[in-house]
């Protein structure tokens, strides 16, 4: 399912299907993604079947909430690639299972699709969406030494509050806001 449109990328669900899966695969086995991704379980993957739970987990975490929050598929209008992953979802907290009133925005892309301003046109189009739903502030956590995530950070008129180790299970992370226009 389509969730949004910007002018080159399509935000879609991530599904089933064996490209889908292999894509999943091909870019959370990567180190040079994975190492960005703090103490997540099971990154890298070192097993395609892995990607059929990564999926099934992204599902699970976001079955209620009504495609308000997800973690989408990033496909170029124009070939149908698939470049990465755009999430917008609420923060988990200190204790990684209770999710927080923080709303966050992030992405994981391929290498060979670095440097085409896809994460930013992706993030950007969601920040607008959530800000058109009510929501005031959203965040974006980086790792440490994560220059290229934080120049898109900047890039999306996010400002850096420094270092928080508020979420993600006390995880240390630069974080950036950007406030609704007009608040």
């Amino acid at each position: 399912m389509t969730v949004l449109t910007t002018e080159r990328l399509i935000l879609r669900d991530w599904t089933d299907d064996p490209a889908d899966l292999a894509r999943i695969y091909d870019i959370y086995s990567r180190p040079e993604i994975t190492r960005w991704l703090g103490v997540s379980p099971g990154l890298p993957m070192t097993d395609p079947a892995q990607a059929v739970e990564r999926l099934r987990g992204w599902r699970d975490r976001h079955a209620a909430d009504g495609g308000r929050y997800g973690t989408w598929a990033v496909e170029v209008r124009e070939t149908g690639t698939v470049v990465g992953t755009a999430l917008l979802k609420p923060l988990p907290g200190r204790d990684k299972a209770v999710r927080t009133e923080d709303i966050e925005t992030g992405w994981h892309l391929h290498p060979d699709s670095w440097g085409h301003g896809y994460a930013t046109e992706a993030a950007r189009a969601l920040l607008a969406r959530e800000f058109a739903a009510g929501t005031r502030q959203i965040y974006a956590v980086v790792a440490p030494g994560n220059e290229p995530s934080m120049a898109v950070c900047r890039r999306l008129g996010m400002t850096h509050v420094g270092q928080r180790t508020d979420w993600y299970g006390g995880e240390l992370l630069e974080a950036f806001v950007r406030t609704a226009p007009g608040g």
